[in-house]
């Protein structure tokens, strides 16, 4: 039965599916009560789910809500809260016209540097908020970047988001992010959990993408892709233009070397020419520390409106 038409929670009226994937659905919803349009987040469970495994699912939302609220960012989505639908939970966020970056790339191809800067600059922005409230978002991809009709470039789905301190594993101990832009310390056995240094390598894998039109280390397996990662080199890039020393800083494969959140928001903001004085009035060029925060009002390029995007 199709849940279009439905009221969550006694409030949330479904009238529209904005995207869907592996793990849940996203609907377009009205706020009955406040009379606007939100995002409701709805999982995908079997109606034969155990109770630790409903207790678990809930746990794992959770997870994402509180993720997600703890970054106050216009370059995060917002989430709005947490809810009951017939025993399983429902994430509230904000609504969001929108394309991902994924289907973006899909129908439009390649972007230009100016295109991937603009992108990449607000991403570095999200991140470093992100970190500085020691989240690592952990599945940073294009699939994840919303381009807003507004000109907002969006990080969502903290759905594996940890604290920097939190054991990167599941408990069946499998590794937890997408194989395709997992960072090689998270692939090399023995490895202690993901740290802000894997988010940066992800980004470095996204805008390779962008510019190049196609992943760095792409195989024909996924353990081919997984090895590429960890011990191969990538195939120089072409069409990058001035985005090419960060795409470089970041693809480096010792996390202890690779580019930092706040040289790569440095770097991108001189590229983009947004780069403004430090929040206690030094100016930006001072260094790393210099953190700006107008990412958000970096227009990408124009597309057709979709929604809050698919989710896992």
């Amino acid at each position: 039965m199709s849940d279009l038409g439905r009221l969550v929670a006694d409030r949330y009226l479904l009238v529209e599916r904005a995207g869907s994937g592996g793990m849940g659905t996203v609907w377009r919803a009205e706020d009955k009560l406040l009379g606007r349009h939100v995002a409701v987040k709805k999982p995908h469970a079997s109606p034969h789910l155990h109770h630790h495994e409903i207790q678990t699912l809930y746990e794992q939302t959770r997870r994402e809500a509180r993720s997600a609220a703890r970054i106050t960012h216009p370059n995060v989505i917002v989430v709005h809260d947490v809810v009951d639908d017939e025993g399983l939970p429902c994430i509230v966020m904000e609504y969001i016209p929108a394309v991902t970056l994924h289907d973006h790339l899909k129908r439009r191809g390649a972007l230009t540097p100016d295109e991937a800067a603009r992108i990449g600059c607000a991403l570095a922005a999200a991140l470093r908020a992100a970190h500085d409230a020691r989240i690592v978002h952990c599945d940073v991809k294009p699939s994840n970047v919303l381009l807003a009709d507004d000109g907002r470039v969006v990080l969502t789905d903290f759905g594996i988001a940890m604290s920097a301190r939190t054991f990167s594993l599941t408990e069946s101990g499998e590794l937890v992010g997408s194989l395709r832009y997992l960072a090689p310390e998270r692939l090399r056995s023995g490895n202690a959990g993901p740290g802000p240094a894997s988010d940066l390598w992800a980004l470095g894998t996204t805008l390779y993408q962008a510019v190049e039109g196609r992943h760095p280390f792409h195989r024909d397996t996924p353990i081919e892709t997984a090895y590429a990662i960890t011990t191969e080199s990538y195939e120089p890039l072409s069409s990058a233009g001035n985005l090419t020393p960060v795409i470089e800083g970041l693809l480096v494969k010792d996390p202890e070397q690779r580019m930092d959140v706040h040289e790569v928001e440095r770097r991108l903001s001189d590229v983009t020419g947004t780069r403004t004085a430090a929040p206690d009035g030094r100016p930006a060029s001072a260094g790393p520390a210099t953190r700006s925060d107008r990412a958000g009002d970096l227009a990408p390029p124009g597309r057709k409106s979709s929604s809050n995007g698919p989710v896992r």
